[in-house]
């Protein structure tokens, strides 16, 4: 599909801003925004970022190394976003045991393609056509320290080609977590996104990376099919309102007063970093997800439609030989994100 234009930086500017539509008004000052995509379904209907359980998923492990574990050994995953005119990411991911150092590891591609654009001049004379495209390349390594805690890391290169222009950084994420498997208890910390961009877009024009540090604790209730999840993310950056530098204090026409622009008070910008998991675990075979991102609904939510955008939902269900997991992302009225993810343990076809 082409989508005609009248300036390559127009354009440009356009794919920098959908990138990070993800996480509303804390996106559009950092270079590879993609960093902050859901790359898989299971998170995808959880609200975008699911962390906190230690089971056999391979893209939990990915998403949060310190989850990796010999469970995940030759575990391969992969993961398509369904999206309108042409775009699609998506992630490859394959887990693996490393006995010798008693680790597990994993290699990862994750990938953004937009579709086909039509190339034009300030004329609109047509000059062609070109396709954007983004990748990660990784690699993962977790190791169990003992029953309790676990460690991780990854190591990312990132690759951003948009139409003439491109860029290249490198990044790693560090993840620790505490768990009381007994009580169905754990806690986890993860930072990601520390890095460096190698090479901007233009010559000399270089951007930080989009740095994140996320909390978050999960429960599984003992006698119920339930785990719960509270997930608080953007703890390096406290205020994730934004204020429009255009508004200014107004006149009350009947008092005279002097009406102050709103401003967000203290609980709003707590409440912003928090999002609401649950996973309803049917037997050992299907699982009901449902989340809810408060940020990402205030931020995305139209004024006068605001229906069910921050929520999220999902159904992950296991056959004998490979796992289907599909996550529903309500962004607003005006969007919605569809994202399918196919899992299978390859020595189980071995049998």
């Amino acid at each position: 599909m082409r989508y005609p234009i009248e300036m390559k930086t127009t354009l440009l500017s356009l794919i920098l801003l959908s990138t990070s539509i993800s996480f509303g008004q804390t996106g559009g000052t950092h270079s590879f925004p993609f960093l902050d995509l859901t790359f898989n379904a299971r998170s995808a209907g959880l609200g975008g970022d699911f962390i906190s359980v230690m089971d056999d998923d391979i893209n939990v492990g990915i998403a949060n190394p310190s989850m990796l574990n010999s469970s995940m050994n030759k575990n391969i995953s992969f993961s398509t976003s369904l999206l309108p005119g042409g775009i699609n990411h998506g992630m490859l991911g394959y887990g693996f045991d490393l006995k010798k150092i008693e680790s597990t590891m994993a290699g990862y591609i994750k990938y953004v393609s937009y579709g086909t654009f039509e190339r034009t001049n300030v004329n609109g004379t047509s000059e062609g056509t070109f396709s954007p495209f983004e990748m990660i390349a990784g690699a993962s390594i977790g190791k169990q320290v003992n029953k309790r805690i676990s460690l991780g890391a990854n190591l990312n290169f990132l690759y951003s080609q948009l139409e003439t222009y491109s860029a290249l950084g490198g990044s790693v994420d560090f993840a620790a977590t505490y768990r009381l498997e007994e009580h169905g208890f754990l806690v986890t910390m993860l930072a990601k996104n520390i890095g460096y961009q190698f090479k901007g877009y233009t010559k000399g024009n270089r951007a930080p990376l989009p740095v994140e540090v996320q909390l978050a604790t999960s429960y599984k209730v003992k006698h119920a099919p339930f785990r719960i999840t509270l997930l608080a993310h953007h703890l390096n950056k406290w205020d994730l309102t934004y204020n429009d530098p255009n508004l200014l204090p107004t006149i009350d026409p009947l008092s005279g007063d002097t009406i102050a622009v709103e401003r967000a008070g203290f609980f709003e910008k707590l409440g912003r970093h928090f999002s609401y998991q649950l996973e309803v675990l049917i037997g050992k075979n299907i699982d009901l997800r449902v989340g809810f991102d408060y940020h990402r609904r205030k931020e995305l939510a139209l004024v006068q439609r605001p229906g069910i955008a921050g929520l999220s939902f999902g159904l992950g269900v296991k056959f004998s030989k490979f796992r289907l997991d599909y996550g529903f992302t309500a962004y607003s009225a005006a969007g919605y994100g569809n994202m399918l993810t196919l899992s299978t343990d390859l020595s189980k076809w071995r049998k």
